[in-house]
């Protein structure tokens, strides 16, 4: 059921409504900022059915058919390192990170499928409906992302106190669905497939029933969607002087709802709080662990660009520049080891599913993202200044002025002036233009902000473990424990 990339560009001309730069795009495929992002997922469907990619990128489903090792559901520590595996082989293949591609959204629906029990008490409907879409996902192989950001308004106010639609909610049910209103900021949107569209903060406060409580898949060939792109960064310079953001640009849109049917089989919960308390209390289960991996993948081009730029001219061997670049080796390796242990002491999740462990998962998160503007500074400080004064490619090329850039940009045998230029124009693309720019504060909001990545830190960090130890050593009374105030804190 594996899809072809052909399949899967003719799966975007649905007749959806796009526009960027304040035009109308009629065919995201082709489209000078989208082809490229477009281009990359159809060469990740092609690789599956590749014999060279295959074998690390499928596996036999129980039905015997071929399927993709980043939508299985994870039951064992093995189907985890796989889907490690799989996540490298495609990165190191692009040559690059694409961070919305679908195996890294496709968890917030694992973290659903462990809510069932909740769902039952909702409407049992519902629990099946989740289970059918995490076996449709796996079956036809669909560019699945995630929709929570809405533009959100006065935030002083209750969205009843002003536009209702700053957030996305129910307007209306019908025999054949929900009819939604609304608006989300979505990564890929344009060229997804479809969307796990759910609240993005709790604003229904101690109410049981709220029509901003939904949580539903958005199919984006339905009508009545509408996609606003913004601008992209692929077109605007030459590859050669911008190798990053020519390829690996993936487009923003704010996703208009405008009174969009969703049939009752894609809805996954609705008007009920508990149900999207509990999804925002877990969404990110199971996907930080892509997107932490995406950040080890980061660090290593941070090490690799700061690394050529020393030795290149000898400066390694100076003890200065060698602790910076220890820097960054503890940066990588906190993240991996962060990854690796949350692997190796996974628990088995409320579903019956396998989850890398939860406390070290997210404290991996944010020690990967609080961290990462310190270790861009400490490339660009071991890339050097030449980074944001070297020409651009056509200089190098011209007639003229091509022999004084030979000589000048030429360090010896090993570097000459071709090469050092392209490291430089690399180096330039991933610390210093609007792409890294954007990428940085990407990192930092993509799967929620700061302050949520503490609180889930919070929410399952063993608190009993220190309290004890103190308990014991200070001879502290056995009742004063302090779990029940903790407890009712982390609530």
């Amino acid at each position: 059921m594996l899809r072809t990339g052909q399949q899967y560009r003719d799966s975007l001309r649905d007749g959806r409504q796009v526009w960027m730069n304040g035009e109308r795009i009629p065919d995201v495929t082709v489209h000078p900022m989208l082809k490229p992002i477009v281009d990359i997922r159809a060469r990740l469907y092609d690789m599956q059915h590749d014999p060279a990619h295959a074998d690390i990128l499928t596996y036999r489903s129980e039905s015997g058919e071929p399927s993709s090792i980043p939508l299985k559901l994870p039951r064992t520590q093995a189907d985890w390192q796989a889907k490690r595996v799989a996540t490298d082989h495609v990165l190191n293949e692009i040559g690059g990170i694409v961070t919305r591609v679908g195996d890294e959204t496709i968890g917030e629906m694992w973290s659903l499928f462990d809510g069932q029990d909740i769902l039952n008490q909702v409407d049992p409907r519902f629990s099946a409906n989740i289970r059918n879409h995490v076996e449709k996902a796996i079956l036809t192989d669909p560019f699945h992302v995630s929709a929570n950001t809405d533009p959100k308004g006065d935030r002083s106010k209750r969205p009843q106190d002003q536009d209702p639609d700053m957030l996305l909610h129910v307007v209306k049910e019908t025999d054949a669905g929900i009819v939604v209103r609304g608006a989300k900021y979505e990564t890929a949107a344009a060229y997804a497939n479809q969307a796990f569209t759910k609240p993005t903060i709790a604003n229904w406060g101690d109410a049981e029933l709220s029509d901003y409580a939904v949580g539903f898949i958005c199919d984006f060939g339905s009508p009545n969607l509408k996609f606003i792109c913004r601008t992209g960064f692929a077109g605007r310079a030459p590859i050669e002087d911008y190798p990053l953001s020519n390829r690996f640009d993936e487009v923003e849109c704010l996703v208009i709802f405008d009174d969009v049917l969703i049939p009752w089989e894609n809805v996954l919960f609705y008007r009920h709080t508990k149900a999207a308390t509990f999804i925002r209390a877990t969404l990110h289960r199971y996907s930080a662990f892509a997107f932490v991996q995406r950040n080890l993948k980061l660090a290593d081009m941070l090490i690799g660009a700061a690394l050529f730029n020393a030795r290149q001219t000898g400066l390694d061997k100076q003890q200065a520049v060698q602790e910076k670049l220890a820097q960054l080796a503890c940066y990588r390796e906190g993240i991996n080891a962060h990854l690796t242990a949350a692997i190796v002491t996974a628990q088995e999740s409320p579903g019956g599913l396998l989850m890398p462990n939860q406390s070290l998962l997210m404290t991996g998160r944010v020690f990967a993202c609080s961290q990462l503007h310190e270790m861009m500074h400490i490339a660009r400080e071991l890339c050097g200044g030449q980074i944001c004064v070297t020409p651009d490619v056509a200089a190098f090329r011209d007639p003229e002025t091509a022999p004084w850039l030979k000589k000048f940009y030429s360090i010896n045998e090993n570097w000459e002036a071709e090469d050092r230029r392209k490291l430089l124009a690399f180096a330039r693309d991933l610390l210093n233009s609007d792409y890294a720019g954007h990428r940085l504060t990407f990192q930092l909001f993509a799967q929620s902000p700061p302050f949520a990545h503490l609180a889930a830190v919070y929410r399952n960090f063993n608190w009993d473990e220190p309290l004890d130890f103190v308990r014991k050593s200070a001879g502290l009374n056995e009742r004063v424990t302090g779990k029940a105030p903790l407890m009712k804190a982390a609530e």
